[in-house]
C-alpha cells in the first residue's frame, strides 16, 4: 500500500501481517473516498475507528488533515501502525488509542480539544453485519452517536461496510450524505442531519 495523493504522495505503508481480520481498504475505493471528503480535509482533526495500520487516517494527514486520532483493539496492528507513522515522521499528529472500541470511544472523544471534522468508522465486517442485521441500534449506534455528540457543523462520518449490509440512511442525528458500492464493500458518507443529503 501507499499513500496516493499529498506531501506524503507515494510513500509505502506497512500492510496486516499474518492471518488478521483487518482488511485494508482497496486504492480504487480509497481514492474515491478521500475524494468526496478533500473538501474537509485541511486543518481537519481525524478520528480512525478500527484503524488497521493507519491507511484511511495517514492519507488523510497527507491531504492536510492537521491531526489524526487512531483507535484499534489489536496490540500487534498497532505496533506496524506506529511503524507507519515513525516512517512518515508524524508522530507529533498522531495519537494512537488502544482498546475495544465501542467501550472506549467515548472517554477517548472527552480527551479532544476540538471538534471532530472527518472520522472513520471501519469495522470488522462481521461487526458491521452484526449492526446492520440489528437495525442499527445498539453497539453500532452507540459508537455513531458518540462521534455525532464530537462532529464539527460541517464534519463527516465515513462508514464502511460490506456490500450485504446496507448502511443507515438516518442514525443518531446524522443522515446519509453519499453512498457508495465499490465491489463487495459500501461507503457510506454521514453528516450532520441538517446538512444531509442523500446523494
Amino acid at each position: 500500500m501507499r499513500i496516493q495523493a499529498g506531501q506524503h504522495k507515494g510513500r509505502k505503508l506497512l500492510s496486516p501481517s499474518g492471518r488478521t481480520t483487518t482488511r485494508p481498504i482497496t486504492g480504487a475505493a480509497r481514492k474515491a473516498l478521500l475524494s468526496m471528503l478533500e473538501p474537509h480535509l485541511p486543518g481537519a482533526l481525524v478520528v480512525d475507528l478500527y484503524c488497521g495500520t493507519g491507511t484511511l487516517g495517514l492519507e488523510a494527514l497527507s491531504r492536510g488533515a492537521a491531526r489524526v486520532c487512531f483507535a484499534d483493539r489489536s496490540r500487534s496492528v498497532l505496533h506496524r501502525l506506529r511503524r507507519n507513522i515513525e516512517a512518515l515522521d508524524a508522530a507529533a499528529a498522531c495519537t494512537v488509542w488502544c482498546g475495544d472500541v465501542p467501550a472506549g470511544l467515548a472517554g477517548w472523544l472527552a480527551e479532544l480539544d476540538a471538534p471532530v471534522d472527518v472520522a472513520f468508522v471501519d469495522p470488522p465486517y462481521a461487526t458491521a453485519r452484526r449492526w446492520a442485521e440489528a437495525g442499527w441500534t445498539g453497539e453500532g449506534e452507540a459508537v455513531l452517536a458518540a462521534l455525532a455528540a464530537r462532529l464539527a457543523e460541517d464534519g463527516r462520518i465515513a462508514l464502511r461496510t460490506d456490500g450485504r449490509s446496507e448502511p443507515p440512511p438516518a442514525i443518531a442525528h446524522l443522515a446519509a450524505d453519499r453512498v457508495r458500492r465499490h465491489g463487495d464493500m459500501t461507503v457510506a458518507v454521514l453528516a450532520p442531519a441538517a446538512t444531509g443529503r442523500d446523494g
